[in-house]
């Protein structure tokens, strides 16, 4: 399988070269590594036992597992370079392939390749199956740009199977088909993280939850951001009104026709236009409440919607508007 996951490249092949560094201690464990590296890599059968990629770590790691669980001499491998950066490590000779068909307990004529739980023989092999998997066939997305793992297999009774092992180890993972393969999936970044943190990439995990809480203080900072400034045009709008209803009022009868606790109030909002109410209260020669300076504010509106509604008299010889 191939590593490329477009701008993910560097997080995966990062978590890959941190898995393929981790040594089971237990023989079981061992060899569930090497059981999830060979029966999920590019073929897994009587005529071809091979894994394509372009991770030397996870080259090192297929062929180092599997030699040492099903006793393979050196010159059993063919290691194939393409031009690409594609590595082919193959078993050339069929006894050796049927040697680690059998090491699995897989027969030589399997029409449908399924997962074979004999090979996970104690609670932590579940775990390391998955890291063998996840080395030969799985991706996860660089999180800066999304929160996206997977498992992409050729094998439709396969994937069924490794979708079951992960939702008993208490995943929510999905399958879907795509392009010819079958891709179990999880989205969530929690999911991810326990991902990671179960197959034993603790570096990653720990990666992918700092920059998520990055990500979460930016949007946070955001939306307070994109509060304060729907309230500054709020108050805008608001003094705008205020600043027409005092001039309306100044123009039609003059700001002495105001009642004197409003005629303070209304000069200094013409005099700071741009002052929060709360400012405006604190200017006043009596202190006044926020709530306080509100309602005087709205008393001043209703002043000059009233106004508004008059006809002002008429000078002389001129003739009624």
């Amino acid at each position: 399988m191939s590593d490329k996951e477009g701008r993910g490249v560097s997080f995966s092949s990062g978590v890959k070269d941190e898995l393929s560094r981790l040594r089971p201690a237990s023989a079981c464990c061992m060899a569930a590594q090497a059981y999830g590296l060979a029966e999920c890599g590019h073929a897994f059968s009587l005529s071809a036992v091979s894994l394509q990629t372009e991770n030397p770590a996870v080259a090192d790691a297929y062929r180092g597992f599997l030699s040492a669980v099903c006793r393979l001499p050196e010159d059993a491998w063919q290691d194939d370079a393409r031009p690409s950066g594609v590595r082919i490590l193959s078993l050339p000779a069929e006894r050796f392939r049927r040697r680690v068909l059998e090491r699995f307990g897989h027969a030589a004529g399997e029409v449908s390749l399924r997962l074979n739980r004999a090979n996970l023989e104690c609670e932590d092999c579940p775990a390391a199956y998955l890291r063998g998997a996840f080395l030969a066939c799985g991706t996860v997305t660089n999180p800066s740009t999304d929160y996206h793992l997977e498992f992409s297999l050729p094998h439709h009774l396969l994937s069924r199977d490794l979708l079951t092992l992960m939702q008993e180890l208490g995943f929510r993972a999905r399958l879907v088909h795509r392009k010819g393969s079958q891709v179990i999936y999880l989205k969530e970044s929690e999911q991810i993280e326990d991902a990671l943190t179960l197959m034993g990439a603790t570096g990653a995990s720990l990666e992918l939850m700092n920059v998520k809480m990055v990500k979460d203080i930016r949007n946070a900072a955001n939306r307070i951001a994109n509060c304060e400034n729907a309230n500054i045009d709020k108050t805008v709008t608001a003094s705008l009104a205020q600043i027409e209803a005092i001039r309306q009022i100044e123009r039609l009868q003059g700001l002495d026709g105001l009642p004197e606790e409003l005629r303070e109030l209304a000069r200094l909002r013409l005099e700071n236009p741009d002052m929060s109410l709360r400012e405006l209260g604190e200017q006043l020669s009596e202190p006044l409440s926020r709530s306080g300076v509100n309602h005087r504010l709205r008393r001043i509106l209703e002043f000059a919607q009233g106004l508004s509604g008059k006809r002002r008299p008429p000078e002389e010889g001129g003739t009624l508007p």
